[in-house]
């Protein structure tokens, strides 16, 4: 089971939500409204995100890999699970 980082906790807080650890499939993260209303999973449990590569490899490494993240995927909608990754993963 992936352990949630505090910096994931930190980035849901600033945005308004909940994080658990999920229960479903491939997933990582399950995101929750303030009102523990499932809205929906994140982050495939097979690939690294953010605090991952910084607990792995250090600053400069995550640092990039968040940079080359960010270029792949410029923009998503307000509160898909595309925006809710980029905004709590990365």
């Amino acid at each position: 089971m992936y352990k949630i980082k505090k910096y994931s906790y930190d980035k849901a807080k600033e945005i308004g939500v909940k994080i658990k650890p999920s229960s479903r499939g491939n997933y990582k993260i399950d995101v929750y409204d303030k009102n523990d209303k499932y809205i929906t999973s994140i982050g495939h449990k097979d690939y690294l995100d953010f605090p991952s590569y910084f607990n792995i490899y250090g600053e400069d490494v995550a640092n990039e890999r968040r940079r080359l993240f960010h270029l792949r995927h410029p923009y998503y909608p307000k509160g898909t699970r595309g925006w809710y990754s980029k905004n709590i993963l990365w």
